[in-house]
């Protein structure tokens, strides 16, 4: 090679150095840490329920101010009104929508369904969140009705089956039911394999702690089934839900034994209630714990308190008052904890049943005439809604 070719070649690797140097100048290639809770406006409006004042409201990337209301529509369907705080009706997924919820959650039964919540009606549910730009978790509860770590029934249908033939029916099942959202247009964003399973889940074959092996094949094959029945759709996120949330030393014994088993999965779920799982400050060990140990997103996707009292402090006083702003104060603390999970592992919180079949007792957003709480319902607006100036700059 002659000088003049030389000079030409270290010259351009002088050029390409600067650049590839300022390219790493100017966009990092990681992200400022808190960048996905970052929000960001659209151009819709929507009108203050409380003080009439039009606003835009926030849609944020990730984290999750959730409800299970899967027993909604099932309650408007029997003509049950709903009012927002200043008391006029509307429909209750515009409620939750003005007050600052971005994410439903929505269970799901296995026919022949003894609850409401069977394909069809989980499907138009979420139709209708989807229209008001809900993210959606879906609950699979792997039995016909009910299914929580008291009682995991098997569903009817599979109870006579061998277990490679029950494995398949996990697989055909999950897969069918994705594919038919998915078809609908209400692909999740979420799903949970199973409901609350920390003592396993199609009992008794899936019983835990005797059955591990057996467990980690039905959750393989509905990690396998939400899969094949998305097709070109986005991947769910997949999510392992348990009920202990405010206790290390089950977390920690569940889920070791768990990822022994290999099993592909993105989030944990834990379940949280004052009379059942710990205190505060159990929780945010818990939460600490698991984010440090298993390095996984995590959300409580089930929490509650009583606006009235209830049976469940009559010993000893509960946490908070049980009244509406005692209720309210339960929410805010719970969820202050899940933001402060470490490393932003902290994903959401989602209140079960405040307008449903489940909820319509003391822990309902609404009192029995249908009148939303303002306390609870105003929770959220300090994250959610955005300042705008008098004079509109």
């Amino acid at each position: 090679m002659n000088r003049r070719n030389i000079f030409l070649a270290i010259h351009c690797l002088v050029i390409l150095s600067v650049a590839y140097v300022s390219a790493q100048t100017t966009q990092p290639t990681t992200r400022p840490r808190g960048f996905a809770r970052r929000p960001a406006t659209t151009p819709s409006m929507v009108q203050d329920a409380d003080t009439g004042q039009w606003y835009t409201p926030m849609h944020h990337a990730e984290y999750a101010f959730g409800a299970d209301l899967s027993s909604l529509k099932q309650q408007e369907d029997n003509g049950r009104v709903f009012k927002d705080t200043n008391g006029q009706a509307k429909p209750g997924l515009e409620i939750f929508r003005n007050h600052g919820y971005n994410w439903i959650r929505l269970r799901v039964c296995v026919e022949p369904a003894r609850l409401p919540q069977n394909v069809d009606y989980t499907i138009a549910e979420a139709q209708a969140a989807k229209k008001l730009g809900f993210k959606f978790l879906l609950d699979i509860h792997y039995s016909n009705a009910w299914a929580d770590p008291t009682n995991e029934p098997t569903p009817i249908t599979w109870q006579n089956l061998t277990h490679p033939q029950r494995i398949d029916a996990v697989f055909d099942y999950t897969r069918d039911t994705i594919a038919k959202m998915a078809a609908a247009g209400v692909l999740p964003d979420i799903v949970q394999v199973g409901n609350e399973v920390s003592n396993g889940f199609l009992w008794p074959s899936g019983k835990l702690p005797e059955n591990w092996d057996q467990f980690a094949d039905y959750i393989y094959a509905g990690v396998n089934g939400i899969d094949a029945g998305r097709g070109d759709g986005k991947r769910p996120k997949i999510m392992i839900h348990v009920d202990h949330g405010g206790n290390v030393e089950l977390t920690h014994r569940f889920f070791d034994k768990f990822n022994s088993y290999d099993i592909p999965y993105d989030m944990i779920g834990f379940s949280f209630y004052p009379w059942s799982h710990g205190t505060l400050v159990d929780l945010r060990a818990n939460l600490a714990f698991t984010a440090e140990t298993y390095h996984k997103d995590i959300m409580v996707v089930e929490t509650g308190y009583y606006h009235q009292p209830s049976p469940y402090f009559q010993d000893t006083p509960g946490p908070f008052p049980e009244t509406p702003e005692g209720q309210a104060d339960w929410l805010a603390a719970v969820n202050q904890v899940v933001m402060d999970t470490p490393d932003g592992r902290g994903k959401g919180v989602f209140w079960w049943e405040p307008a449903g079949a489940g909820g319509l007792g003391g822990r309902s957003y609404f009192d029995s005439d249908g009148n939303a709480l303002s306390p609870i319902f105003s929770v959220f607006h300090q994250f959610t809604r955005p300042i705008h100036r008098v004079d509109n700059q």
